[in-house]
């Protein structure tokens, strides 16, 4: 490394920088399904496990509650999903499915597929990248 301070030395630029393509990749295939990218993560959170309190919602999404409330409301204004408080402790705001939230995974079955074709890459590829990446994505240790 010639130089351990120029920009593209910088594994966070190159992190913010494929962050931000990333999102704009899947944004036209996204955009038929009428999700944008952080709403297809909380939906793919849900279709793996429904209902959730938005606090774990928001903790398997490594959000704040605070960010994470509004794609939620804009989700239930859709149809997708809905909010319930909790019968045994009305702190807990409980997230779970519509119907019509259960039969878009269908519709997002094709997502991984067309973002492979988009990018030129096989699923092993991106299995390396995403596997690469797991120690950026772990808690920061001191």
């Amino acid at each position: 490394m010639d130089d351990p301070l120029k920009l593209e030395n910088q594994v966070c630029f190159a992190l913010v920088t494929a962050a931000r393509n990333v999102v704009a990749i899947y944004r036209p295939v996204l955009e038929p399904l009428g999700l944008t990218h952080p709403q297809y993560l909380v939906m793919l959170a849900l279709w793996e496990s429904a209902p959730r309190s938005l606090g774990a919602l928001a903790a398997e999404l490594a959000m704040e509650p605070a960010t994470l409330s509004p794609l939620v409301k804009r989700l239930e204004a859709q149809g997708r999903v809905v909010r319930r408080r909790r019968a045994d402790d009305e702190r807990v705001l409980d997230i779970d499915l519509t119907d019509e939230g259960r039969a878009l995974r269908a519709a997002a079955l094709e997502v991984p597929g067309k973002i492979m074709q988009r990018v030129g890459a096989d699923e092993h590829s991106l299995i390396a990248l995403r596997d690469g990446l797991a120690p950026f994505a772990a808690p920061v240790r001191d």
